[in-house]
C-alpha cells in the first residue's frame, strides 16, 4: 500500500495554479526548531527553491539549513584562503583541508537533498543538445548586428 499522496501531473491545470502560489509565497521559512544563520539566509532561499515548495519536509529542511552552512563556511574559507594563500610559511595552509571537507559535506548534503546539478539539471548528455542551440544563437547575435540585447 502507497502511503504518499499522488502527486498532480506535471502539465495539469492544477499543477500550473500550483507553482504560481508556490512562487508567490517566496522561499519557505525555517521551522522553529531549525537555526539559519543571518548570513547564510540567501543559500537558505536558493537551496529550498531549487525543488518544488510541496516536496519538503521537516527532515529536508534541516538538511537544508545544514547545507547552506555548509556553502557559508565553504565561503569564510575561501576568503581565508584567498588572504593567506594556499602555502603559508608552516606549510599547506590548514583551511585547504578544511575547504576540501565542507566541500565534501555540501555535496553530499546536495545529492541526498536532490538540488545537486544531475537533481535540477539532468546529466550532461541529457543538457547538451541545449547547451549547443545556445552556443549556435550566441554565434548568431555576434554576427548580427540588427538583433537587440541585453545591456549589462
Amino acid at each position: 500500500m502507497k502511503l504518499t499522496p499522488k502527486r498532480t501531473k506535471s502539465d495539469s491545470t492544477k499543477a500550473a495554479v500550483k507553482a504560481v502560489q508556490a512562487a508567490t509565497a517566496g522561499p519557505i521559512k525555517p521551522p522553529a526548531f531549525v537555526t539559519v544563520q543571518k548570513r547564510d539566509v540567501s543559500r537558505w532561499n536558493a537551496i529550498v527553491q531549487a525543488r518544488p515548495r510541496d516536496t519538503w519536509n521537516d527532515a529536508d529542511l534541516i538538511l537544508a539549513a545544514h547545507l547552506a552552512r555548509a556553502y557559508g563556511d565553504m565561503a569564510d574559507l575561501e576568503a581565508i584562503i584567498e588572504e593567506q594563500g594556499m602555502i603559508t610559511p608552516e606549510g599547506v595552509n590548514p583551511a585547504c583541508n578544511m575547504l576540501d571537507k565542507a566541500t565534501r559535506r555540501a555535496l553530499a548534503l546536495a545529492r541526498q537533498l536532490k538540488v545537486d546539478a544531475i537533481s535540477t539539471v539532468g546529466k550532461s548528455r541529457d543538457i547538451r543538445k541545449g547547451s549547443e542551440l545556445e552556443a549556435s544563437a550566441r554565434k548568431t547575435l555576434e554576427d548580427d548586428d540588427l538583433i537587440p540585447r541585453a545591456h549589462h
